[in-house]
């Protein structure tokens, strides 16, 4: 393997991440040569450029998706389930920062979980992790070339040209540097926020609270009605939608080590990001339903546009919304190519995945940990075509990192009661079960939706854990932070048995 002999020496004594030799004169440690030559730019992110990243990951999935959850629970059904998926992922925010503060690394959730759950919980995070963030941005770019065809934008066509001119241009702005990344993410991210208030506002001049539960009802589904049209079971077949107005949020803790002071602006831009992401949600599902009634958005690719479009006759308005949809895909494409980069970086660092994945270039962005995952996205992208798939798979492996994370916060409050914690969680374990028993749920909903999809993120799982028992977790770096911070836990409970 690529870095195996320096790899194999960094598997000693564990050593600080910013470990210096002593009075700056004697020749660097193995374990100090093996992380120099994986070090991210530290300090390049405060609070304001972070909300923008943990809102950008979100917003595209105001522009389209959540609406097919009509068709499994109507109105009232995904109004429900979305209501429930926000409770869940406010709650699992609130855990998620004060872990955060506590390990502040690019592992994010693989690092948590592996302090509570040891390396097989990690790894399990991780993966699930990972899985979400390499096919999210698959599935976004072929949106993007459906908006692209429909908008006739440079005579281009939805195909194999656009993901790859997508995953080209904007992993190049990443390998630029994190600080120019996240300050583009920043700008395009407003343009999407700005449209949709501006759509809000547009369609909540035709809101008719009457056409809310013009979707005809299935009488043979249990409890069905006006308002649940498809039964109290659609509640349920609807998380998966419900939570496409949230899905991403939880990766703000991956840019934790190019974060100035990460245990005060950590919870602080999580909170902010989720606090709009709420407020965005309510007001596009309103408006958006309201303007027309659910039957109309239900099918439609892209529901804020055909909510303006009486008729199908597009307006001034709806012009504004289909080129802001763009703006929208592509600020979420391109903050998740930063999540995936991060989460295989760590992964990589430690040892469960092949070393060399996370070396970095000389303007500190792992350019194996982005050129990797984009090369496996756009090959799935132009092979499959398949969006909807893709993003059923990546939302499969969010439900599991989402209730392995949430468990890992249990885990720890109850374990380890005095670990110095700068920010603690309103509710504390309370709030972070609630997050538990939802993402089961949320979970296990998938399979309602799309079983393919989860057999698929099954067979991914699968092939991940032959490689991580038979290989990767005999050759696990002791020096990485998060094994570091491990390490630390089993010596200190060590002694308290003494």
């Amino acid at each position: 393997m690529a870095d195996g002999s320096e790899s194999a020496r960094a598997q000693s004594a564990p050593a600080s991440v910013n470990g210096a030799p002593p009075g700056g004169a004697a020749a660097p440690s193995p374990e100090d040569a093996y992380l120099e030559r994986r070090t991210l730019r530290r300090g390049s992110a405060g609070p304001l450029l972070l909300t923008g990243l943990g809102v950008a990951y979100v917003v595209s999935g105001d522009f389209s998706g959540w609406n097919f959850g009509l068709a499994e629970g109507g109105f009232g059904g995904l109004a429900i389930a979305a209501l429930l998926m926000g409770l869940m992922y406010a709650c699992m925010v609130f855990a998620l920062a004060e872990l955060a503060a506590i390990l502040p690394t690019a592992g994010g959730g693989y690092g948590f979980a592996r302090r509570a759950l040891g390396p097989w919980g990690g790894f399990l995070t991780g993966t699930a992790i990972l899985i979400e963030y390499v096919l999210a941005p698959a599935a976004i770019s072929i949106f993007i070339g459906d908006y692209v065809e429909s908008l006739g934008l440079f005579g281009l066509e939805s195909g194999w040209p656009v993901y790859l001119a997508c995953f080209a241009i904007f992993i190049g702005i990443h390998l630029w540097g994190v600080g120019e990344a996240l300050r583009f993410s920043l700008v395009v991210t407003a343009i999407a926020v700005a449209a949709l208030l501006i759509f809000a506002v547009g369609a909540f001049t035709d809101f008719d609270a009457d056409s809310l539960n013009n979707i005809p009802v299935d009488h043979s589904a249990f409890g069905a009605g006006s308002w649940l049209p498809f039964g109290l079971l659609g509640i349920w077949s609807a998380f998966p939608f419900g939570m496409w107005f949230f899905l991403g949020v939880e990766g703000v803790p991956l840019a934790a080590e190019e974060t100035r002071d990460p245990a005060r602006t950590l919870p602080k831009a999580m909170a902010w990001s989720m606090g709009i992401l709420l407020l965005l949600a309510l007001v596009t599902f309103l408006a958006a339903t309201g303007a027309r009634g659910p039957g109309a958005v239900q099918d439609a690719g892209n529901p804020l546009v055909e909510a303006l479009q009486p008729g199908g006759k597009a307006t001034v308005l709806s012009r504004i919304v289909n080129y802001a949809g763009l703006a929208g895909l592509v600020a979420s494409f391109f903050s998740l190519i930063f999540a995936g980069s991060r989460q295989l970086f760590a992964l990589s660092r430690a040892g469960y995945l092949p070393r060399f994945l996370s070396l970095t270039s000389s303007r500190k962005a792992p350019f194996l940990g982005l050129l990797v995952p984009g090369a496996i996205g756009f090959a799935l992208a132009a092979w499959t075509g398949d969006g909807a798939r893709m993003l059923n798979t990546a939302v499969f492996g969010a439900t599991i990192s989402y209730a392995l994370m949430s468990l890992s916060h249990i885990v720890l409050r109850r374990r380890e009661p005095g670990l110095e914690r700068p920010y603690r969680t309103p509710g504390g374990t309370v709030t972070s079960s609630i997050a538990f028993v939802l993402a089961c749920s949320a979970l296990v909903a998938t399979f309602l939706v799309d079983k393919d999809a989860a057999f698929i993120a099954l067979g991914v799982y699968a092939v991940a854990l032959a490689y991580f028992a038979f290989y990767s977790r005999h050759r696990l770096v002791a020096a990485a932070p998060e094994e570091e911070f491990a390490a630390l836990a089993e010596a200190e409970a060590e002694l308290s048995r003494d």
